[in-house]
């Protein structure tokens, strides 16, 4: 396939250049199938075909004062008397107070009652609540309402981090946790003793030869069930708790891969990811330290990428 790629480099402070692509019309309507953000909801017979189980029942937060831990990849994160990281929701708001999860959404990511806590180790005037629909009042943090995720079985596990893109573990200040946090590598810096990254580079791999990896020196992949013409991402719901949308760079941080491959797609919640040659690419939640490649082959659908956006088999 040719495509012609107009490239613009971003402004300061932007993301990423913007192309003019032959991608053809992204398909972003429910109706088209295009991939939706909405946090998984449980699915009937325990699974899908994305290798995820059905949610584990959270149940309601412990009681008790809120406390705040020291996580080593996220910073400083918020958790619940038992020790369950709390998370905040990028589709609520935080002035006023508004809380967009309901439904199955609220069984997936159970509200925190305020009544339950008590602000412990949080300021207590950055503690509130707002009152739901249903009459609930829900706790906030700096005016975000904040959740447990039913895939937290344990406490100190972060399962719900980045799910879908907006889900996120709760700073003490209501922020989102690892953005900018201590402990948090970022595209193009380094955690002691280690070398700074390009923002999108390639590494070799024994097996599969030169593969991308991003500016966390992990594996980025590609879905067979997704589609370039039109450009088309088919990972959604459950999908995303596994296989996390991979953010836009900075061209001029990208080293070994031609900038002009390197595409926005507008997913259908507004947030943007990354494709090369027109297909999305995912980081897989399962690749546990740098230059791990468990997601390659998983479904006989996930698979690591080359330069030239082919899989790499």
């Amino acid at each position: 396939m040719m495509n012609m790629h107009k490239l613009t480099v971003a402004t300061a402070g932007a993301a990423l250049l913007f192309g003019v692509t032959a991608c053809g019309t992204q398909e972003t309507g429910a109706g088209a199938g295009a991939a939706t953000v909405a946090p998984p909801a449980a699915t009937a017979g325990g699974g899908d075909s994305y290798g995820n189980g059905a949610p584990e029942g959270s149940g309601p937060t412990a009681s008790g004062p809120l406390a705040v831990r020291d996580d080593a990849e996220l910073g400083s994160v918020v958790v619940d008397a038992k020790g369950f990281t709390l998370y905040r929701f990028d589709n609520d708001t935080a002035s006023p107070s508004t809380s967009a999860c309901a439904g199955d959404c609220a069984t997936t990511w159970p509200p925190v009652p305020a009544g339950s806590t008590r602000p412990g180790g949080v300021d207590a005037s950055r503690v509130g609540s707002l009152k739901r629909a249903d009459g609930v009042e829900q706790l906030t943090i700096a005016g975000w309402p904040v959740y447990r995720f039913a895939k937290d079985t344990a406490p100190g596990q972060t399962n719900g981090q980045g799910v879908g893109g907006t889900w996120f573990a709760v700073t003490p200040d209501g922020k989102k946790a690892g953005a900018g946090e201590p402990g948090t590598a970022t595209p193009g810096t380094a955690a002691p003793g280690e070398s700074a990254l390009p923002a999108l580079s390639l590494t070799e791999n024994d097996k599969l030869g030169k593969i991308i990896r991003d500016g966390k020196g992990r594996t980025l992949y590609r879905f067979t069930k997704d589609t370039a013409w039109p450009m088309k991402s088919n990972c959604a719901g459950a999908c995303l708790e596994k296989w996390r949308p991979a953010k836009l760079v900075d061209v001029a941080k990208v080293e070994g891969i031609d900038p002009k491959k390197l595409i926005p797609y507008t997913r259908a919640d507004g947030t943007k990811q990354l494709t090369i040659d027109c297909w999305p690419l995912y980081w897989f939640t399962g690749d546990k330290t740098p230059g791990d490649t468990n997601g390659q082959g998983v479904g006989g659908t996930w698979f690591a990428v080359t330069a030239d956006g082919k899989l790499a088999k």
